[in-house]
């Protein structure tokens, strides 16, 4: 258990199907050297930090298909999962990923690392979120250098972290079709920093994230596929001062999976670490 009766959880965001996977659970594609799927490399580097919990944030579509993988418990660890759910009649997607975290706010206990389902921070990030939640108990992050999470041809979202002489994240902003190719263009450098969307939160963050959502529903009401992104409302709590947040150097290297093609990069990248 966590220092005190704490319970640190690690939830992950796992609510949607990958239409570029044909519609499957990227989570679960086996890249693993020992045939283990993406997720469960994931908690296994999570749970060496030492979280109590796990908590999978699900869909209508995700939620059997979890619970018949995984059950209410991953090697000792009590599982709890969420709902996101949207209006079919007014809506085509999902509200975001912020409506995602505040959907799971009667399984979060106290403090939270919140995470995409389908990439791999690594276990010493993992560890470095955890010991600070743990000891320092605020809000944290930890950024990775940007050159390193874009692919190698062809664009990707960023949320890119801007920080002051505190130490703590200034603001968090959002850069839509970024390359290697065109950094400068949005006056970035590949030693700019990364969010790649890992945050530890404390319970009440969710609360003001919830006021966020609230408000966001209400200026896109009608709008049938406008989202609430974590990172930027993460940035709006920072920049109304209801939110302090530490930025850290991931110590890891970052690796995701967008394209079909992906998969086999990675599982040769994971092949390559255990030899």
């Amino acid at each position: 258990m966590s220092k005190g009766e704490e319970i640190i959880s690690i939830v992950y965001m796992v609510a949607g199907l990958s239409s570029r996977f044909g519609g499957k659970v990227k989570q679960f594609a086996h890249v693993g050297p020992n045939e283990e799927t993406l997720i469960e490399i994931s908690m296994n580097q999570a749970l060496k930090a030492g979280f109590d919990k796990i908590i999978f944030i699900v869909g209508e579509k995700t939620e059997k298909l979890f619970k018949e993988k995984f059950g209410f418990e991953y090697k000792g660890i009590p599982i709890a999962y969420a709902m996101q759910t949207f209006n079919t009649l007014e809506r085509d997607r999902p509200w975001g990923t912020c409506d995602a975290v505040v959907s799971a706010k009667d399984v979060i206990v106290d403090k939270f690392v919140v995470c995409n389902g389908d990439d791999l921070y690594g276990e010493n990030t993992f560890k470095l979120i955890y010991n600070w939640l743990s000891k320092e108990g605020t809000p944290v992050t930890a950024g990775y250098v940007l050159g390193s999470v874009l692919p190698e041809k062809g664009l990707a979202n960023r949320g890119i972290l801007l920080s002051g002489d505190d130490g703590c994240v200034a603001s968090i902003n959002e850069i839509i079709g970024v390359g290697k190719e065109n950094l400068s263009e949005f006056g970035l450098t590949d030693r700019s920093v990364s969010s790649q969307n890992i945050f530890g939160l404390r319970k009440e963050d969710v609360l003001f994230l919830e006021q966020n959502l609230f408000d966001f529903k209400e200026k896109n009401k009608g709008d049938r596929r406008s989202e609430c992104y974590l990172p930027c409302e993460v940035s709006r709590l920072i920049k109304d001062g209801k939110l302090k947040m530490k930025l850290l150097k991931a110590p890891d290297e970052w690796m995701g999976v967008t394209n079909p093609e992906d998969e086999i990069t990675l599982r040769n990248l994971l092949k390559d670490k255990k030899e």
